[in-house]
């Protein structure tokens, strides 16, 4: 089992998260497309993803904006869909063991799904990953991340009318693969269910704000799921 230095885990998760970070970054454009149509710059979408870090957070964010939500619907739509990050942090307090507070924050500030799956996935083989390879794979996935949202926020500046060639779309097919590869199997069906009929029955039966009743039906779905866990 090999020891984690300070160096190589860095670039070792650096390394590792790659491939995902590709995968990520077609996703931020659409984003970046999506956030340009809000009303934010190129700079101030690179920002946001640098301050925020969360990708499916930011796109409900700026989703509901565009449906008129509101400032605070905005917000409240984007962290109960984060809700899970508590979760991915809490499993890692081995990690932030031990270590001064502005590095336990900067560390859960990076930890995402796909860095944290990867310290996981190396663990399982055997190999001592640690705070290191969490920083490393964040930090490149972030790089990725900015980079990809900024881009797209300048690739809609320079488009007069994104929606006239269908290219807003992207964001739709982006938000259906994130789903995607949410789901984990029939052990979600009765969460997903849950979700999907309250908002059905608030925004069609009761009349409720849409952006509020997508709020709403996240939480109780995520309560679902952590019942039955």
């Amino acid at each position: 089992m090999r020891t984690e230095q300070s160096g190589d885990g860095f670039w070792a998760g650096a390394r590792d998260i790659l491939p995902l970070a590709a995968g990520v970054s077609v996703y931020g454009l659409a984003f970046g497309l999506l956030a340009a149509q809000a009303g934010f710059s190129p700079l101030q979408i690179g920002a946001m993803g640098a301050l925020v870090y969360a990708g499916s957070s930011q796109i409900i964010m700026s989703q509901q904006w565009l449906a008129g939500a509101g400032f605070a619907g905005s917000v409240v739509a984007g962290l109960i869909l984060n809700l899970r990050l508590l979760l991915i942090t809490a499993s890692l307090r081995d990690v932030f063991a031990g270590r001064p507070w502005w590095q336990t924050a900067f560390g859960a500030h990076l930890a995402a799904d796909e860095n944290w799956a990867l310290l996981l996935a190396g663990r399982a083989r055997g190999r001592r990953v640690g705070y290191a390879y969490l920083i490393g794979g964040g930090l490149a996935q972030m790089a990725a991340w900015c980079g990809s949202t900024t881009a797209g926020g300048l690739f809609a500046e320079a488009i007069p009318d994104p929606r006239g060639l269908g290219i807003d779309f992207a964001f739709t097919a982006a938000f259906i693969a994130i789903a995607r590869s949410l789901w984990r199997g029939r052990s979600d069906l009765l969460p997903w269910f849950v979700s999907v009929a309250v908002v059905f029955a608030g925004v069609k039966l009761a009349g409720a704000p849409a952006h509020w009743m997508l709020a709403l039906g996240g939480l109780i779905g995520a309560a679902t799921a952590g019942a039955r866990a």
